[in-house]
């Protein structure tokens, strides 16, 4: 079928909790992908960062395959070979003690939500429904009932009340009014170290460190949402590592699955994790075999530096082309991170979306998010030629 009617087919048949480009892939190689009519488009968004390894990444394909011909699903009913070199593994990587593994990353922040509260009850001895966490505006956490209940995106939020109860949310960056959130009842602060979906918005140095010290003194566990910023993509394994900070929790997701497989899992301590009993939490594909062949595969290339430091040297370029756009009138900022980066076009030159579509055209993949803005997130396997092409077309798009 030609593009047209695949479109017109999923839209009279699926629901339109989406809006993707025009564009129906077929195939997908490193950081290109191709079209059902033979069309090639380089991949500047990557799967908002679950496809860091580049498509088909030969390793983690080969990982899959064998471990599709050996067994794919038991259950957490029983034990099987692959489950404790992952959670090993991941574990050491993280520099923590134990993982609590999940699919998606909406999954992970739920288990994170349960875990500080049972923490907050069982350790810290707050009155039984009293826990509250902390969270940021512009947050970006999933869209479960739980998580769009602390969500300060209208979309995300209408039509989907009543609410969960429990949460407070303050300014992002914003240490005073942190601080003076906190109460004897605080069992959590939950964070993004860097917002993705708000336009990779980054905080000013320090505020990690900030959130840290605050955290450690007031006794409060800090959560760090690393399921986009995570795993290589900013230049180091965790966004967290540019400001020397260890939170008492990772939350991650995306990467960890390859592109292949949905795996998400929460790491921390024996303190803090090792508070769940068998039956009080679970997940019946969490930490299935497939999932923990490829994450394992994933967490090697990590332990490797190479990709990090890819994605430091790529980002350098990066950062440095879109930099020249900001002042000429098309480009209103540019923030970001390693190879990742929220551009905020002026509005005189069109919104994201517009953008977006117009790049298209020119054989570049981006999306939108919040009006004006573009999120460019390539694989980390991408060229420095095929990086500097693509955005080529963007420089030439705005200056036409």
């Amino acid at each position: 079928m030609k593009t047209a009617d695949l479109i017109s087919s999923a839209e009279r048949h699926s629901a339109h909790n989406y809006h993707p480009l025009p564009v129906v892939v077929a195939s997908a190689e490193g950081a290109w992908m191709t079209d059902v009519e033979g069309r090639r488009y380089l991949d500047l968004l990557a799967g908002y960062s679950a496809l860091n390894f580049g498509h088909g990444n030969q390793r983690l394909i080969d990982a899959a395959k064998t471990q599709l011909d050996r067994v794919t699903l038991t259950s957490r009913a029983f034990h099987h070979e692959r489950f404790a070199e992952f959670a090993t593994q991941l574990a050491e990587l993280c520099g923590m003690e134990m993982v609590l593994p999940m699919n998606t990353g909406a999954e992970a922040v739920e288990t994170a939500v349960k875990t500080a509260r049972k923490w907050g009850y069982q350790v810290k001895g707050v009155p039984d429904g009293q826990a509250k966490i902390i969270v940021a505006d512009g947050n970006f956490h999933g869209r479960t009932t739980t998580i769009i209940s602390f969500s300060t995106d209208p979309e995300a939020r209408a039509d989907y009340a009543p609410y969960t109860p429990g949460f407070e949310v303050v300014p992002y960056g914003d240490l005073a009014a942190l601080e003076a959130a906190i109460d004897e009842n605080t069992v959590a602060v939950l964070l993004e170290p860097i917002q993705g979906e708000a336009g990779v918005l980054v905080p000013e140095s320090g505020y990690l460190q900030g959130v840290r010290e605050l955290t450690q003194r007031e006794r409060v566990l800090f959560i760090a949402d690393e399921i986009q910023s995570g795993l290589g993509r900013t230049g180091a394994t965790f966004a967290c590592e540019h400001e020397g900070v260890v939170p008492d929790m990772y939350l991650l997701g995306k990467a960890l699955g390859g592109g292949v497989v949905p795996v998400s899992a929460v790491v921390s301590s024996r303190e803090v994790l090792g508070l769940f009993k068998p039956g009080e939490h679970g997940s019946t594909f969490g930490g299935n075999p497939l999932a923990c062949a490829v994450a394992l595969e994933v967490v090697a290339m990590l332990r490797s530096g190479e990709w990090q430091q890819r994605a430091k040297e790529l980002g350098v370029v990066l950062h440095e082309e879109l930099g020249q756009l900001v002042g000429g009138g098309a480009v209103d900022a540019v923030r970001g991170r390693g190879l990742w980066a929220g551009v905020d076009i002026n509005p005189a030159h069109g919104t994201g979306r517009e953008i977006s579509e117009r790049l298209m055209r020119r054989g570049v993949l981006v999306k939108d998010t919040h009006g004006s803005t573009i999120r460019i997130a390539p694989p980390l396997c991408i060229s420095e030629e095929d990086l500097r092409w693509g955005l080529e077309q963007l420089k030439d798009e705005l200056a036409g």
